[in-house]
């Protein structure tokens, strides 16, 4: 039996630990339990569900078909909120056009949120590839892409090819020639690609290679059925065919010997880095894929704009005829001559800004993500709409007209940094920045100054934007061309001092 000692011992002794409770636990528990009682108050944004099993998908693609592809978004935005639900795709989605919450969702890839894209997609860039692969090895893919597109790589690796390239496609126009500027561009980028990427240089495959990823790109949002005469069945014959040239370059590449292996990107991945046949092949086609969507739209949509502003086309004409006069007669630009194109740069930023090619992100919340008073439960889609923030009234004054000289307004020069900038963000961000957008803007910037000084042209026909199954111009941009002077040559003037 226990003392009276020992009872009252005993009982100072709960009463001190239920004192401790009270003092030290009971807060932390409460704290937890109406921790917990707020997330279960918390919702998801709000929004509508559309029609049973379709949603709301046909709203969004019939504004993203069309020249103003957040048309859906921003009547959604003003009924419920920058960040709203709906239903997209067969699938429960949180969509954004609030630029703080997707630089939030693009700086936590991989913690919160993961890629996430179509079946059709992810059969075609590939289970290796970069814009689709997860955690570490997306990291270390990722790595090496930027690694191998550094500035000081473009100057030294890029610079004289890019050009040699422009040279080589920008000279086979005959006098008055039609051409549909989009088929030139796509040739264009693609002969950038592949030639910077594998090495290869020879007319043929690079054409072949072009038709080869227009059947790609067509496919890559297409329904997954593979039966003759689908597009997802098209894409991926067209996938096994550059997979199977990649394969066959990097044989000869291999036997070539180390001494040569070196030529082109495919060369210095084969000699730097260790990885399997198959993950070079999906890592090459990409880059080729994300290269040539990025670089051949832009220039295209360049053109575009300026064909619609004879003053924003006339001052860029001037910064490029007076580079040509202060060179030696076919003498290359040189990469200082690259760093004093000033009004390119706007002309390239306002281009992204208008007709960017991402102009949204598919994103998965990884686990139950709490923002702001809304919950994102694990498994839903989420969607930054980039393109909404590029084109909101409230950003940008005249956000639907081009004007390259908004850029150089100092109000606009935080915004203009596209590396970091929640309010302007072509490339993407966070982990998936892409990896070339130094790579693209230098090539674009090159095609501007070989194009415009080439040649004169004239639209034929009226055309405008549209974005599905990817950005294009509905009729090609049909143009006929009209020689300035030969390629090489330094301008000259006629009789009333004026550039001809």
């Amino acid at each position: 039996m226990y003392s009276k000692n020992g009872e009252e011992d005993a009982v100072k002794w709960a009463t001190l630990v239920m004192l401790l409770f009270v003092i030290f636990l009971a807060p932390y528990v409460w704290s937890r339990r109406t921790s917990k009682e707020r997330v279960r108050k918390r919702k998801l944004p709000p929004g509508r569900r559309g029609l049973p099993l379709i949603g709301d998908s046909f709203s969004w693609y019939n504004a993203v078909a069309g020249s103003h592809p957040p048309q859906f978004v921003e009547q959604q935005a003003q009924m419920f909120g920058k960040i709203f639900s709906c239903s997209l795709f067969g699938k429960w989605a949180v969509v954004s056009v609030d630029p703080t919450f997707n630089r939030f969702i693009m700086q936590n890839e991989g913690k919160l949120f993961q890629s996430s894209y179509p079946k059709s997609f992810r059969d075609l860039v590939g289970k290796n590839g970069v814009i689709t692969v997860q955690g570490d090895q997306q990291r270390k893919l990722h790595a090496i892409a930027s690694n191998m597109m550094r500035l000081d790589k473009l100057k030294f690796h890029y610079l004289e090819d890019i050009q040699l390239v422009m040279l080589q496609t920008l000279t086979n126009f005959e006098k008055n020639q039609v051409v549909f500027l989009q088929d030139v561009c796509r040739k264009v980028a693609i002969n950038l690609m592949v030639n910077q990427l594998l090495g290869v240089s020879n007319e043929s495959e690079v054409n072949e290679m072009a038709l080869l990823f227009s059947d790609f790109v067509d496919g890559c949002l297409s329904v997954p059925i593979n039966l003759p005469g689908f597009a997802y069945r098209t894409a991926m014959k067209a996938r096994e065919k550059i997979i199977s040239k990649i394969n066959k370059t990097i044989e000869n590449r291999r036997q070539e010997g180390a001494s040569e292996v070196g030529n082109g990107l495919l060369g210095r991945l084969l000699e730097e880095e260790n990885l399997p046949d198959d993950a070079v092949a999906d890592f090459i086609i990409n880059l080729i894929f994300a290269g040539n969507e990025t670089t051949a739209k832009t220039m295209l949509f360049a053109i575009y704009f300026l064909t619609q502003c004879p003053k924003a086309l006339q001052q860029l004409l001037d910064e490029h005829d007076s580079l040509r006069s202060n060179s030696t007669e076919g003498q290359m630009l040189s990469w200082q001559d690259y760093k004093t194109m000033s009004f390119t740069q706007c002309v390239i930023d306002e281009t992204l800004r208008l007709g960017g090619i991402a102009i949204w992100l598919m994103r998965e919340a990884k686990e139950d993500v709490v923002y702001e008073d809304f919950v994102i439960p694990k498994g839903c889609f989420v969607v930054p709409f980039l393109s909404a923030v590029h084109l909101d009234q409230s950003l940008y004054k005249a956000a639907r007209t081009f004007d390259p000289w908004r850029w150089l307004d100092p109000e606009n020069q935080e915004k203009r940094n596209w590396r970091s900038s929640s309010f302007y963000s072509p490339f993407g961000g966070g982990a998936r920045f892409c990896p070339g957008a130094e790579l693209a803007r230098l090539q674009i910037a090159l095609f501007l100054h070989y194009f415009l000084t080439t040649y004169r042209w004239v639209q034929i026909r009226e055309d405008k934007m549209s974005f599905f199954p990817s950005a294009r111009l509905v009729h090609g941009f049909p143009i006929r061309l009209i020689t300035r002077r030969p390629i090489c040559d330094k301008p000259k003037e006629d009789d009333s001092g004026t550039q001809n």
